[in-house]
């Protein structure tokens, strides 16, 4: 079955950077959209960036300016570099990967099991 496997996260100063990194595992569909989503407590789940198979990238508005998404198919990992952290991006980070394209909606049928990010 699918799998997703998040890591990365952590404890970060303001202004520090990260790298997480989305493991997926018997994805077979050779079309994909895969994606970030972030969750802070007591908020709704917000999506930041997604890539599809044929490499194009959509991102949050707000969010494009210190987001990157990649992905590297070889070692089919789905990775987001964060710059610039923000106490306000704290939050729980999950990627997400579906055979069809949702954009930033949380209608993605796979998910990992999230990575928490803490900025202070």
């Amino acid at each position: 079955h699918v799998q997703l496997v998040e890591s990365g996260g952590g404890s970060v100063q303001t202004g520090g950077s990260l790298r997480l990194s989305c493991r997926v595992s018997e994805f077979t569909s050779s079309s994909y959209c895969m994606g970030w989503f972030r969750q802070a407590p007591g908020k709704e789940r917000e999506g930041i960036a997604v890539i599809d198979s044929d490499g194009d990238t959509a991102y949050a508005e707000s969010l494009k300016d210190r987001f990157t998404i990649s992905v590297d198919n070889a070692k089919n990992t789905l990775y987001l570099q964060i710059n610039s952290l923000k106490p306000e991006d704290s939050a729980t980070y999950y990627c997400a990967a579906d055979q069809f394209a949702f954009g930033l909606s949380a209608q993605y049928r796979y998910w990992g099991q999230g990575t928490q990010v803490t900025v202070s």
